[in-house]
């Protein structure tokens, strides 16, 4: 299995701790997802790269603006199943990559591929509106 290079716009599949998981008290995620890379940059301090995802679920979004609903023709590109899926936008997780989270699909890879720039650039906008407005939860992994 090859690592991929994180770059943003890139779905992988990662053991993501909801926030409510945490705020529960648990450390470790209940099974691993697809998510996004919204962020990737090598911090000049240490030389980590460190990456923030976004999840992509099948619930429904409870709040408005809160999600982007990927379109069934993404999903098949990146090889998803054809249920409904958002892309939640007011919660992250950060972390230094690789990092101890990433589990191969069904095929034995760490990433389904790379989201359309349209999409991308909609869920990025998304995601830092929820930072600027200050609804955005982090947590770090």
């Amino acid at each position: 299995m090859a690592l991929p290079k994180p770059e943003v716009g890139l779905v992988i599949r990662l053991n993501y701790l909801w926030r409510r998981e945490r705020d529960q008290g648990r450390d470790n995620a209940r099974y691993p997802r697809p998510c996004a890379i919204i962020l990737s940059h090598r911090r000049a301090a240490d030389g980590l790269t460190i990456v923030l995802v976004a999840p992509i679920t099948h619930s429904a979004p409870t709040a408005a603006g809160s999600a982007l609903e990927i379109p069934p023709r993404v999903k098949e590109h990146l090889g998803l199943d054809d249920a409904r899926s958002w892309v939640v936008t007011d919660e992250v997780n950060e972390f230094a990559w690789p990092g101890f989270d990433l589990e191969p699909n069904q095929d034995g890879e760490i990433a389904y591929g790379i989201l359309p720039p349209r999409l991308f650039n909609k869920i990025r906008d998304m995601v830092l509106e929820s930072a600027r407005s200050g609804g955005l939860g982090r947590i770090l992994r």
